[in-house]
Parts: C-alpha cells; sequence; structure tokens
C-alpha cells in the first residue's frame, strides 16, 4: 500500500514538474550506508564497542559469581540447616535479579547511546545534504528505502554527500 502511494505521489510530482516545464534533477542517499562509513558513524561503532566489551567483562564475572552460588547451593544444600540453605538460596535469588536487571540497564543504555550517536550523525548529515541540494539545483533528494523498486545508480549521491560530511567534520 505505501508503495502505491508513494508510486502515485512520485507519478504526479513528475507529470506536474513537467506540465510546467521545470527542470528536475533528483537523487538520493543511502542513508544507512552513509552513516555507518563516515568517521562520525566509525568513531560512534568504536565508543558503542569499549563499552559492550565493558559490560560484557562485568557480565562474565556475575555470571561466573551466579554459578560459583548455584554450583555451591546444589552441593551443599542437603548439608546445611532448613534456615541456612534457605539463607544462601535468598542471596542467590537477589544477585539473580540484580544480575538481570544490571543486564537490562546495560542493554538499555547501549541502545540509548547508539540512539543518540545516530540522531547526532542524522542532524549534522541532513543539513549537508540540504547544503548540497541548494548548491547543486536539487529538486528532490530522496532517502533510499525499500519502496524505491528502481533506482537508477547515477543519481546515488552518497558518495559526495560523505566526502562533505567528513570534510565539515574535520573544520
Amino acid at each position: 500500500m505505501k508503495r502505491f502511494i508513494l508510486a502515485a505521489l512520485m507519478t504526479g510530482i513528475l507529470t506536474a514538474g513537467m506540465a510546467f516545464g521545470a527542470d528536475l534533477k533528483m537523487g538520493y542517499i543511502d542513508m544507512q550506508r552513509a552513516i555507518n562509513t563516515s568517521e562520525a558513524g566509525k568513531e560512534a561503532k568504536e565508543q558503542l564497542a569499549a563499552r559492550l566489551k565493558k559490560y560484557q567483562d562485568e557480565i562474565n564475572g556475575r555470571q561466573e559469581d551466579l554459578k560459583r552460588l548455584k554450583d555451591e547451593l546444589e552441593k551443599q544444600g542437603m548439608l546445611l540447616s532448613e534456615s541456612a540453605r534457605a539463607a544462601k538460596e535468598k542471596d542467590y535469588q537477589q544477585k539473580l535479579k540484580e544480575f538481570q536487571r544490571f543486564t537490562k540497564d546495560a542493554q538499555d543504555e547501549l541502545q540509548g547511546k547508539d540512539e543518540e550517536y545516530t540522531r547526532k550523525i542524522l542532524e549534522s548529515m541532513e543539513k549537508v545534504i540540504q547544503d548540497y541540494g541548494r548548491k547543486n539545483g536539487y529538486t528532490f533528494i530522496f532517502v533510499k528505502n525499500e519502496s524505491m523498486l528502481f533506482v537508477d545508480e547515477k543519481a546515488d549521491l552518497t558518495d559526495e554527500v560523505l566526502k562533505l560530511f567528513n570534510a565539515n567534520r574535520k573544520k
């Protein structure tokens, strides 16, 4: 349905442009590729990977502690008094909850940072794209997506915009 609506909209725009004799100049940006291959995107990936490693090390340590506690509980469970076993079981359950909470918090924090980095890159890249479009006389610059059934590779502006984006970051 979205593709039909988009196709109808594009047909209408192109027809109207041709009817008024306007020269339409269109291009597209593969935004995913631009974000992933930009210097800012690579830096963001490195920062996220470092955070992930830090969290993964912490998670591994906590998992080992949980495994050790569970093994102790299983081995010593029959030998311990009811109250001592209950205390160890409660301690294990508490540490398990803390582990689960830590893991969820780590995932949420990593996802939040990923979204923050992506948003900042997109905001900067949009400005570069708008300036590029104005300076080069483009009527439309689209973001490449799955609803685009056909796109001529000659209309791909990703590399040109990426060069400008990276150069602007260095200034």
